[in-house]
């Protein structure tokens, strides 16, 4: 018990550091290359801060669990917009660059509306599902780097001077990157097994635990670019990540695997994937992102809303 607190703590501050040198790392390179930082977030950064759902979703399917994906998905996405953008907007509301914002929002929506289509008229993910998701990721990748061509931002000589090398930005990425998935492995294992010895129920666990435990790489780095004054860089990482947690957490796992969408739990006498999980996550989305299409600017009470939706979430999993 005293080993699992220890290296909890460990997986903490590894987090803490990694995501300090990862938001470093992705401005230095936006700046660099002169490129809008919420394209650089909700591309580069996204999928660096996505590969904790990569790798537990791919390794739950190799090992027979491949159902865990859709869990770890639509939670996490949940999780990162509920909570994690919430907490950005609640403490630092403001303007968004809508032209930016509209790629990884359009293709999100389309993902999830395939995604739910799936769910509910057919109940199971398909292989050939699952490549067409994987080919979303690769459009999605391809149409980002096109449109930062088009949208380059200007930099001052004197601001230039004090920015990153490009090696050395994207060697922080990179460190950041796998120094954040070491510290998000040792805090959710080692959470996992504290809870666990203290009695708390494993649905509980799976359900929090997981879904967060996967998160904390984006919930790391949005508080570290609030504290940097990057907000920008923040909002486009959870969105991106939203939108990598549909075409390329769930696009691996199902072509790795095909798998049903889970039928233990229930909320009101009816598949709760399907009457709470995938309403839900519209919601939050549609919540964050339609003020920012619309107007140009994210507001406190959004922030607050999502989080009183989170929560209201994660006391309704404990009471089923």
């Amino acid at each position: 018990m005293v080993k699992a607190v220890l290296l909890f703590i460990v997986g903490l501050l590894f987090l803490i550091k990694g995501g300090d040198w990862f938001v470093d790392g992705a401005v230095g390179v936006a700046r660099r290359l002169k490129l809008p930082e919420i394209l650089i977030g909700a591309t580069v950064v996204s999928i660096g801060t996505t590969l904790p759902e990569v790798i537990v979703s791919a390794t739950s399917a190799l090992v027979g669990v491949p159902e865990m994906a859709y869990g770890n998905a639509v939670g996490s996405i949940i999780c990162n917009t509920a909570l994690i953008a919430a907490i950005t907007i609640a403490v630092k509301p403001g303007l968004v660059e809508r032209k930016s914002l509209k790629t990884p929002v359009i293709f999100f929506f389309a993902a999830a509306v395939l995604f739910a289509l799936t769910a509910y008229t057919r109940g199971y993910f398909s292989r050939p599902v699952g490549i067409v998701l994987l080919g979303m990721f690769v459009l999605y990748i391809v149409t980002a780097v096109l449109q930062m061509k088009k949208q380059p931002v200007t930099e001052d000589k004197e601001e230039e001077q004090k920015v990153l090398s490009l090696p050395k930005a994207l060697l922080l990425l990179a460190i950041g990157a796998v120094v954040i998935a070491v510290g998000a492995n040792l805090l959710v294992n080692n959470g996992t097994f504290i809870a666990e010895t203290l009695g708390v129920p494993k649905s509980v666990i799976a359900l929090t635990f997981v879904a967060l435990g996967t998160s904390l790489p984006e919930l790391v780095t949005a508080i570290t670019s609030l504290v940097k004054g990057h907000g920008s860089l923040s909002l486009g990482n959870v969105i991106g990540a939203n939108l990598f947690n549909l075409v390329l957490v769930c696009g691996t796992s199902v072509t790795l695997k095909p798998f049903s969408i889970p039928q233990e739990a229930t909320f009101l006498g009816i598949n709760s994937s399907l009457i709470l999980d995938l309403p839900l996550m519209f919601l939050v989305m549609l919540l964050m992102t339609v003020p920012a299409l619309i107007r140009g600017r994210l507001y406190r009470i959004q922030g607050i809303l999502l989080l009183i939706i989170y929560f209201a979430f994660c006391g309704i999993q404990f009471m089923m």
